[in-house]
């Protein structure tokens, strides 16, 4: 019996140490940055944001005179040399995909626009999601919050597919969002690959499915 428990309390903590080591290395690896209208938790080796999270407003996605888009892509000044990927990504066949999309970011300022061309804020993603089902998503939130009002966003990506310079493609995209008004919550998650669109509602997952594949939690806090 007891070299039983002796075996059991060395497997617990040998366990305990593994998670603690994993813990440890993923806050090492990964870095919040702050901006005006989003939060980036940005993987330094992956190079690539596991998570980014933002509210939508009505008054944000709805000015009747919105700025032009001009696509400024350049590196995060929180974090330069992790997020100076411009050459990476020239010719490697993928998208600088939004996390936070542009479109999200024309109702206040140039600078703030800018940030959201940060590569804080991208990832490698194939043009038939980046262009598709990851776009009719984005356009869904914005109407909900013209509707509804304010909404809160979280995006991110997990996996890596290949790597295009230092950059990793994750094999997944994932998007969850939370309307205020009606406590409704709707999540997603698409392949970043290839293949055509087919539908976001074909990729509608509960939340509770990104929370056990990417480990976060997501909740509303006023």
């Amino acid at each position: 019996m007891r070299k039983n428990l002796g075996s059991y309390v060395g497997i617990t903590l040998m366990t305990l140490m593994l998670l603690t080591i994993t813990v440890f290395t993923f806050a090492q690896d990964v870095v919040v940055l702050k901006h005006t209208n989003y939060t980036s938790h940005y993987s330094k080796s992956k190079k690539y944001p596991v998570m980014v999270e933002w509210w939508i407003t009505k008054a944000k996605v709805s000015c009747p005179t919105p700025l032009a888009r001009k696509d400024n892509f350049k590196p995060d000044p929180k974090l330069p040399s992790e997020t100076d990927l411009l050459n990476d990504y020239k010719g490697s066949g993928t998208d600088r995909g939004h996390m936070m999309p542009a479109a999200e970011n024309l109702c206040q300022t140039p600078a703030i626009q800018d940030e959201c061309f940060y590569f804080s804020n991208m990832a490698a993603q194939y043009h038939s999601l980046n262009a598709g089902d990851w776009k009719s998503v984005e356009t869904m939130e914005r109407e909900l919050s013209k509707q509804q009002d304010s909404v809160k966003v979280w995006c991110g990506n997990i996996g890596v597919a290949k790597r295009i310079g230092r950059v990793a493609v994750p094999t997944k995209c994932w998007k969850v969002i939370y309307i205020v008004k009606t406590k409704e919550w709707m999540a997603f998650l698409f392949d970043n690959n290839t293949s055509k669109p087919d539908g976001i509602h074909n990729n509608q997952v509960d939340k509770i499915d990104i929370e056990k594949l990417t480990g976060f939690k997501f909740k509303y806090v006023k």
